[in-house]
């Protein structure tokens, strides 16, 4: 039963550390990047549409990326939604065919709060692997009638050892992402 609980956690926080990943590849750093598309909805047909199923993004130069829609009607929804997705500061061209957006230099002020805001997400998801760890450890305190006291000290001891393992893999992509948006 407690082999259970830590597994379901480690499952649990692996996934949550693959979502705060992607979510940092959604803040844009100098050089244009299809990761940074990934969240924007189209309105397509009244209904929200997510951009990688209306369209193929390609990135023929370091700060240029070409958006070319499978379906040339969406054309002017999916340069909408470009123009409108905060903390991008990108305006499209539309030149009827597909749209090219290209990337601005990022000054230094910008990629200060891009940082502020890479850390606001990991703090995010630090918090909620901590609440993962919360849940299976109310899981764990649950067990204790059913099993030993030295079994449940020696679970809490693998689920922080797991927890502090998880913490330092959001860190550890933190920084990879800190340098990258302060790279010139």
């Amino acid at each position: 039963m407690i082999a259970e609980i830590l597994a379901d956690t480690t499952a649990r926080m692996d996934r949550a550390v693959e979502a705060a990943k992607d979510d940092f590849a959604t803040v844009r750093t100098g050089r244009a990047n299809p990761q940074l598309f990934q969240k924007i909805l189209v309105d397509y047909y009244g209904s929200p549409t997510p951009l990688a199923q209306l369209a193929s993004l390609n990135t023929p130069e370091a700060r240029t990326l070409v958006v070319t829609p499978y379906d040339k009607s969406a054309l002017k929804a999916i340069e909408q939604a470009i123009r409108d997705m905060p903390n991008l500061g990108v305006n499209p061209t539309n030149d009827g065919n597909l749209i090219r957006v290209t990337m601005p230099e990022l000054t230094a002020d910008r990629r200060k709060e891009y940082v502020k805001l890479v850390r606001s997400k990991g703090e995010d998801a630090k918090v909620h692997l901590r609440g993962i760890r919360r849940k299976a450890k109310d899981e764990l305190d649950a067990l204790k009638s059913e099993v030993g006291e030295d079994d449940l000290v020696r679970a809490e001891k693998e689920l922080d050892v797991v927890t502090r393992g998880h913490v330092d893999e959001i860190d550890e992509a933190l920084k990879r992402k800190e340098a990258e948006l302060l790279e010139v």
